[in-house]
């Protein structure tokens, strides 16, 4: 396998606070990799600082294909937890943004592939305020995508919409991230989620963040929620993670 990121013995500092310390990482090509922690572990600090969206943290060791990352760029797109949809502008102009802003131009009619991938041609034409929340929520992550990133952060991207709705959504992120070959870094919550899309999960303890445990799924692909309840690797997986992130929250 190709390695896309490595994150090595990072640590980032707010004024007197350590957040991580001595945080390593690597994720393959066509790797997807959740990370799960207790609320407050550094997990979204992580992932921003490898967006390049925390310039006052020491990012120093954080390369994608071999290149430094220090600032937000091109190669990196982040889908946020709130949407971060501009309201003045329509759904095909919210997923063109990110291609206006860059200077490109939307190759092999992008925005139109999208739009019908993720269940939007419909809706092209409308604004934020006329779309549900599992709706905006595809338009966030129909623009990441538009900017084919070699690599995508995902910041509980689906922890504001309802349980359907993000079941739902689950299936369509892995199903196009599957199609399109993306590298990706989700953090999340919820344990099931980690163990239906990745390929790996890191399990952090902190403050300030490290590594608890990295282990690969023993689940392989397609997955969704009924194979993966279904198949008797989940119990053993689930139990392994929950006994690690109790193991952090008490040290």
């Amino acid at each position: 396998m190709t390695r896309s990121l490595e994150v090595d013995n990072v640590r980032v500092q707010f004024r007197q606070n350590t957040i991580i310390d001595g945080l390593s990482l690597v994720v393959d090509d066509d790797e997807f990799v959740s990370i799960v922690g207790t609320s407050g572990c550094g997990k979204t600090t992580l992932l921003r600082s490898i967006g390049g969206l925390l310039p006052q943290a020491e990012i120093g060791g954080m390369q994608l294909h071999g290149t430094p990352l220090r600032t937000p760029e091109p190669r990196v797109a982040m889908v946020f937890q709130h949407f971060g949809l501009f309201p003045w502008k329509t759904v095909e102009d919210n997923i063109r943004y990110g291609l206006a802003v860059q200077g490109r131009t939307d190759r092999h009619d992008r925005v139109d592939e999208l739009l019908e991938v993720m269940n939007l041609s419909a809706a092209r034409k409308k604004y934020p305020y006329q779309l549900s929340g599992g709706m905006k929520q595809r338009v966030g992550i129909a623009r990441a995508l538009c900017l084919e990133p070699e690599l995508l952060l995902l910041d509980e991207p689906l922890s504001a919409v309802d349980a359907i709705t993000r079941e739902v959504m689950q299936k369509e992120v892995l199903g196009i991230i599957e199609r399109e070959t993306r590298t990706a870094l989700l953090v999340t919550h919820d344990l099931d989620e980690a163990i239906i899309m990745s390929d790996r999960i890191v399990v952090l303890g902190g403050p300030p963040a490290h590594v608890l445990l990295d282990v690969r799924s023993p689940i392989p692909r397609p997955r969704d929620l009924a194979s993966v309840r279904s198949d008797p690797a989940y119990l053993p997986l689930r139990a392994e993670l929950w006994d690690t992130l109790q193991m952090g929250h008490a040290s």
